[in-house]
């Protein structure tokens, strides 16, 4: 379907047309740039609500400072679709998020306009920063960096990091805070709530602006340049405000609130504020879904809706003749509630996630007893092993490729002390549009270094629901990994009586007498389809769902390495350091010389695309497993007849 921008938007092709435009032309792209966000999300999907909020603030920066040489960094990127198509990527934009098509995140591959690649929050002050004190080093006094972060992603430990550092550096560099109090949950905790204090303080507010605005009237010229103004300007409120302003007691000069959907205040501004030398932060507001009423009604239903109907605002479901299994998630959610109605010392915790990791079920019925602690997965482990050392027993819920900020808590403040806190990593494996950066690739070797660790995948929902019964248990002193996928599972009946498993147990699905197939977690199901598949070529295959990584199940490796000499592992993360070697760990210690074949993740950056297009790239779909099988006994046939 072919989408047609609006007529003045069809001559932006850089930001240096912007740049030709009057004010009321200015305006009218904006009103054009929205709606074709709208017009292309609806058909084609993506991110919604975030980059329709920072509309207005995308035009106005690339109006008014000299992008790509003065350069912006988009925080998480959710917001940044605006932005992709004003800077040469309007007429390949339905590309987006799709199989070698854009990515949905500033990428520095993609366009010089991105400067930095971004798709994990809270980066952009440490990245801008690391930025501008290189431009300072170089001689490049002209050369402006922009941070824009979100008030959700200000709450993560790496920005106030950057902002401490800024506040020194005496580097030129601009902050903007996008206040819209959403992440993609509502946002939580005491910045929210200063938030909110400080745009409301009409006292604060008015006061400074008296300031400003009278400074304004004063003659510029030699002996009082707009730079003294702002000195002025900053002492005062200095003087006034050091112990009342978080980001002026950080030595960041701070500017606002104001209106981020005004266009004609926030041009004048960040006119004023490029020509004010050191570190600064602008404070805007503005509304998620800015200009799609339901959008803006429902914030965390429309962070990315998928296809939709952009008149009546039905949200597309995919029609299915049979029931459907729930996706790995929503078990998850509901099996913890089921469990912690039975066990009293049972707790939930996720960093920002509750709606996508779906303890927003437990939130809602027991909010004594799950949290979100906001874009904070450092704080959610220690906090989780905190918990832990007063005999609770904590699901931490995060996304496996979250968990990779959080590495140095899991090993010092829960393996070493060897906690028996629950780390169930979503989102393991491939995730499919999101891409690089969101790709659960890397756990399994990550966490399968760290001693005292016990590292579990179900294949399918009850045996989910079999290994939270089972790390919830009194037995179990470890701390306790549970990785599964994003989406759908296998089980349409999942709702099975829950059962404990023996740590280190896996189980011999099919007996064969060809070869044997090793898988861990659900691409076990992909295995199974394959085997199937491979009977009707007369090829008799084995299949062991080996369940735990570690510590994995030496019994029965020794069963399948005894019997075959041909074995292929299958796992949903990367094979550099996997369960394929761990595999490989095991036939070394105990003399087997099978041959081995791995699947997995490659060693390479996988990009976006839909699951069904990755798990094709990556070698490890059904076809994949039937086509590994076929071709290790051609090898054999070869073998034999040279004979």
């Amino acid at each position: 379907m072919e989408i047609t921008p609006g007529p003045l938007l069809q001559t932006i092709n850089a930001p240096e047309d912007l740049k030709k435009l009057s004010r009321e032309d200015l305006q009218i792209v904006n009103d054009e740039l929205r709606q074709y966000i709208i017009d292309v999300v609806s058909v084609y999907g993506g991110h919604f609500g975030a980059s329709l909020g920072v509309v207005e603030l995308t035009t106005a920066l690339h109006y008014v400072f000299n992008t790509p040489y003065d350069q912006l960094v988009w925080d998480v990127g959710h917001q940044a679709y605006g932005h992709k198509i004003l800077t040469g990527r309007r007429d390949n934009f339905s590309t987006n998020r799709k199989y070698n098509g854009l990515s949905g995140f500033p990428k520095r591959g993609e366009s010089e306009y991105d400067s930095f690649g971004v798709g994990h929050s809270s980066t952009s002050i440490s990245a801008a920063l690391g930025m501008a004190m290189a431009s300072k080093y170089k001689g490049e006094k002209d050369r402006k960096s922009v941070a824009i972060i979100g008030d959700g992603a200000m709450t993560a430990g790496l920005a106030f990091e950057g902002m401490n550092h800024a506040g020194v550096a005496d580097t030129d560099l601009l902050v903007v805070l996008n206040d819209n109090c959403m992440s993609i949950d509502q946002n939580v905790g005491a910045l929210k709530e200063y938030l909110t204090d400080i745009t409301t303080s009409q006292t604060y507010n008015k006061f400074k602006d008296d300031i400003w605005k009278a400074l304004g009237k004063l003659p510029v010229g030699k002996q009082f340049s707009r730079e003294v103004a702002s000195k002025i300007d900053h002492s005062i409120k200095s003087f006034l405000n050091k112990s009342s302003n978080l980001f002026e007691a950080l030595n960041l000069r701070y500017f606002g609130p104001i209106d981020g959907h005004n266009l004609t205040k926030l041009v004048d501004t960040l006119n004023d504020l490029k020509n004010i030398p050191g570190p600064k932060l602008l404070h805007i507001i503005t509304t998620k879904g800015k200009g799609y009423a339901l959008a803006e009604k429902d914030q965390t239903k429309w962070h990315a809706p998928g296809l939709f109907d952009k008149i009546t605002g039905e949200i597309y479901k995919k029609k299915y003749d049979l029931p459907q299994p729930p996706k790995y998630q929503d078990v998850f959610g509901h099996t913890i509630i089921e469990l912690a109605e039975k066990n009293n010392k049972i707790m939930g915790v996720t960093p920002a996630m509750p709606s996508g990791s779906s303890l927003k079920f437990m939130m809602d019925k027991m909010p004594d007893r799950a949290f979100d602690v906001g874009i904070c997965e450092q704080h959610a482990v220690t906090l989780s092993a905190g918990m832990a050392t007063q005999g609770m027993k904590v699901f931490c819920n995060i996304y496996s490729s979250f968990m990779q900020r959080a590495y140095d808590q899991v090993i010092h403040d829960v393996a070493i002390q060897n906690l028996p806190v629950v780390f169930c990593l979503d989102r393991a494996g491939l995730v499919g549009d999101d891409g690089a950066t969101h790709h659960g690739a890397y756990d399994i070797p990550y966490m399968r270094c760290i001693p005292n660790m016990i590292i579990s995948a179900p294949m399918n929902e009850s045996e989910l629901r079999n290994l939270m019964y089972t790390s919830q248990l009194d037995s179990i002193t470890d701390p306790f990994v549970i990785r599964y996928p994003r989406g759908e599972g296998v089980m349409p009946e999942w709702r099975t009586e829950m059962k404990e498993i023996k740590i280190g147990t896996g189980r011999k699905l099919k007996d064969g007498k060809d070869i044997a197939v090793l898988s861990l977690g659900h691409p076990g199901n992909f295995a199974a389809t394959a085997i199937r598949e491979l009977k009707a070529d007369g090829l008799n295959v084995a299949h062991y769902d080996m369940r735990f990584v570690k510590p994995i199940d030496e019994d029965l490796l020794h069963d399948a390495l005894s019997k075959f000499d041909k074995i292929i592992t299958i796992e949903d993360g990367t094979i550099v350091g996997g369960f394929g070697s761990a595999v490989l760990e095991f036939m070394s210690k105990h003399n087997y010389k099978a041959q081995v074949k791995m699947l997995g993740i490659p060693d390479a950056i996988v990009e976006h695309g839909s699951l069904k297009e990755l798990y094709n790239e990556c070698h490890y779909d059904a076809k994949a497993i039937a086509d590994a099988v076929r071709e290790m006994m051609k090898e054999t046939v070869k073998v034999t007849e040279s004979y």
